[in-house]
């Protein structure tokens, strides 16, 4: 496969420290980067506090959470979180949406009942009150308003606030409701070029069926990078990765056709949420090189640049990076926009 040389996004999991993301995504801004995106993966960080400090440090690329759950903030409060990042950086900010998982979820007392009712009613009131809709009033089966118009800050102009909404669906029923609803989707990381063809077609289809614009540009994807000088260095790290993310959210292995049993040897073997002890580690060895080359990019610094076109040979819009590895700025720099 020829190099990539399209554009190109990077999104932060839960490292590095939020001193040195700044850094970054300075650095990517002006590598001509195409989007940063922050991630609320486990109770690490919140993304919306880090991309608030992007929003003052950079000055073209585009923003977003990947993601923030429609559970633990309601549709007011993420539609006034929405609203502000746009004024701290107009035009580029997008609001990425995800349905959260279990066993998170479960410990915060929250019962993920009807996931996609839940997202539709959700994205619903947010979009009407980003709309400046007067005395917004809403009695759904989860979600419930009444009278609320939002406000904005002093001095803001009152117009309606033009936010993008991505879901960052992975089942293919929140994917069909996505090409129904949102204005793009953020395809999740951990997924084979398979699943995403068929995810694709899913949410070019249910969007066609409502009379809806495609989606195309707006369908970008998570891929998670690891890259070393030594192969064998940046494969276990993936390895790695890997162990503790399927282990973790086997629902992830699932929408790619990972056999169940493995899955749940797997989940097993780590422990669930959070680890037991050595639990990831004894995992990894479950994790074969087929695997590797399946769900990530691992290698050297050519390897890497070879294999990142695969997804959006695939079907999606353009990569966004997620580095496995500590050399984040070595990283960032390698995968860059050629020409900057």
């Amino acid at each position: 496969m020829a190099p990539y040389e399209g554009p190109i996004g990077l999104a932060f999991l839960d490292r590095p420290g939020v001193a040195e993301q700044l850094e970054l995504v300075k650095l990517v801004d002006k590598l001509g980067y195409e989007s940063a995106w922050v991630t609320e993966t486990r109770l690490a960080r919140d993304a919306i506090s880090i991309l608030g400090a992007f929003a003052t440090a950079t000055t073209r690329i585009t923003l977003g959470p990947a993601v923030v759950n429609t559970w633990t903030r309601g549709p007011a409060l993420m539609a006034v979180t929405a609203a502000t990042l746009h004024e701290m950086a107009p035009a580029r900010f997008v609001l990425g949406l995800g349905a959260y998982w279990d066993p998170l979820a479960w410990k915060q007392g929250i019962e993920r009942s009807r996931p996609l009712e839940q997202m539709r009613e959700y994205v619903g009131v947010v979009r009407r009150l980003l709309r400046l809709e007067e005395g917004v009033t809403f009695e759904g089966v989860h979600v419930k308003v009444r009278d609320l118009t939002l406000d904005l800050g002093h001095g803001v102009e009152r117009k309606p606030v033009e936010v993008p909404i991505y879901i960052g669906a992975t089942g293919l029923k929140m994917m069909e409701l996505a090409g129904e609803i949102a204005d793009g989707v953020l395809l999740n990381g951990n997924l084979s070029q398979d699943y995403t063809r068929t995810a694709v077609s899913v949410a070019q289809a249910s969007a066609a069926k409502v009379g809806r614009a495609s989606f195309e540009g707006r369908m970008p994807q998570l891929v998670n990078v690891a890259m070393d000088a030594d192969r064998d260095v940046a494969r276990r790290a993936a390895r790695r990765f890997l162990a503790m993310y399927l282990g973790q959210q086997p629902h992830m292995g699932k929408a790619s056709g990972l056999d169940e049993e493995f899955l749940q040897r797997l989940k097993e073997t780590v422990g669930g949420w959070p680890p037991r002890p050595g639990g990831i580690e004894e995992a990894v060895d479950l994790i074969n090189p087929e695997l590797v080359n399946r769900f990530t990019v691992a290698g050297t610094a050519d390897d890497c640049r070879d294999a990142i076109g695969g997804w959006v040979e695939a079907g999606a819009s353009y990569p966004v990076i997620v580095p496995l590895t500590d050399n984040y700025a070595e990283i960032c720099t390698a995968l860059a926009p050629r020409g900057t």
